[in-house]
């Protein structure tokens, strides 16, 4: 038996089925897989079994669904995190949290190197590399899909098929999966050809917007400190909270997203994703934000977003100006504590309704009808003042 350990980022798919029997025959060594639970269900059912049938020594399986919700996704979430206007992060948000734990597992394992199995193309491997180097500078990483010549899907089911690994990927459905508590992301296979429209029987979080109910389905998502306690009144705690949106999101067919991306290697590449309990909790925080947050807060916050969401993209996670970014992030959630009301409708999030115990709308201040607080002849003045660079400038262009 080789003395040597190597910690497998393993998933049960394809890629890293493949990548347990490559790396014995390659590098002649003991191979303990780790698979994190984040919300994939069943996908991790037999993994254990199947793990040591491809060859491993052992598979170590950790439920990190709590952790996940509670420390990567929803300080995401109180960022407003959106990557080119559209992706909601799910893949990139579990990659540091996955490799973060594999880490600890090669140093309770004494393993000398770390393994995944994402792609030389792809976002993950700088994901999951930038993150081992965060903790161990030492670690010795071991990428098979820049050192193998099983450089195809054609050419790994050939080698798990010679090897009898068995694989839930076919030369039938040939795109990748990966799913967690916030999202199920498409890749690969047909969705290459980015004209071509995903096929629904690829969807499993979502129903069909054609096929969702003929009537709203009303939800009133409560809020502290920027963050979601409870929906339509009962406390839940953040996993769970998920996993119940998830649910009544998806039979409300909300959440799809079909769109082609900037990879951080220079590419574009096209992705199919199903995120129903984050599309909703977007939605109503922002509109409990649009109550609690001063105007200018907003702005600061706001302007950060691009940036706050590249970071998550590209795999800078454990980075300090991310920490940098957060603590901002935090500081202007402290207010941020109400109740959204929500209608979800055959693919659709509508904000219906928004109240806070300490809102800054004040009818009082808003209302079109006669009031005592606002002078309305103030504004004469505030609008001069306004216009004294346009004034300025309209009377030099009649200069010229």
């Amino acid at each position: 038996m080789p003395s040597k350990k190597v910690v497998l980022a393993y998933s049960g798919g394809l890629d890293t089925s493949v990548i347990v029997r490559w790396l014995i025959e390659n590098y002649d060594v003991s191979v303990v897989c780790f698979a994190a639970d984040l919300g994939q269900g069943e996908e991790l059912s037999g993994l254990d079994k199947k793990a040591k049938e491809t060859g491993a020594k052992k598979c170590v399986i950790l439920d990190l669904k709590e952790t996940f919700a509670k420390d990567y996704v929803f300080p995401m979430l109180r960022a407003n995190a959106v990557y080119e206007g559209t992706y909601l992060l799910g893949t990139s948000i579990a990659r540091p949290l996955i490799a973060k734990a594999q880490m600890e597992v090669a140093a309770k394992e004494g393993a000398f190197a770390v393994s995944h199995g994402a792609t030389g193309k792809g976002n993950d491997q700088v994901r999951f590399e930038l993150a081992y180097y965060s903790i161990d500078p030492k670690i010795t990483v071991i990428a098979p899909w820049r050192e193998w010549e099983l450089v195809s899907r054609e050419k790994l089911l050939d080698y798990a098929h010679r090897w009898s690994i068995p694989v839930s990927t076919s030369k039938k459905k040939p795109w990748s999966m990966d799913r967690n508590l916030l999202h199920l992301s498409f890749e690969g296979g047909i969705l290459e050809d980015p004209w071509a429209r995903p096929l629904e029987e690829m969807f499993v979080l979502t129903v069909s917007p054609k096929e969702a109910p003929n009537k709203e389905t009303i939800l009133e998502i409560e809020y502290q400190n920027g963050d979601p306690v409870a929906v339509d009144g009962k406390k839940m705690s953040p996993a769970k909270l998920m996993e119940h949106l998830n649910q009544v999101a998806g039979a409300n067919g909300v959440g799809r997203v079909d769109m082609v991306e900037s990879r951080f290697v220079g590419m574009k590449s096209r992705g199919v994703y199903e995120t129903p309990a984050g599309t909703v909790l977007h939605a109503a925080h922002r509109a409990v934000e649009s109550i609690t947050l001063d105007r200018e807060v907003i702005k600061i916050r706001d302007s950060l977003i691009p940036k706050y969401a590249e970071l998550v993209y590209n795999g800078f996670w454990f980075a300090p100006e991310r920490e940098a970014l957060q603590a901002l992030v935090d500081q202007t959630q402290q207010p941020v504590t109400g109740t959204a009301r929500v209608a979800l409708y055959k693919g659709s999030v509508t904000v219906i309704g928004r109240k806070a115990p300490k809102s800054l709308f004040d009818p009082a201040m808003a209302t079109f009808e006669e009031d005592s607080v606002y002078n309305q002849a103030d504004a004469e003045g505030f609008i001069k003042l306004n216009a004294l660079r346009l004034k300025i400038r309209a009377a030099l262009e009649k200069g010229k």
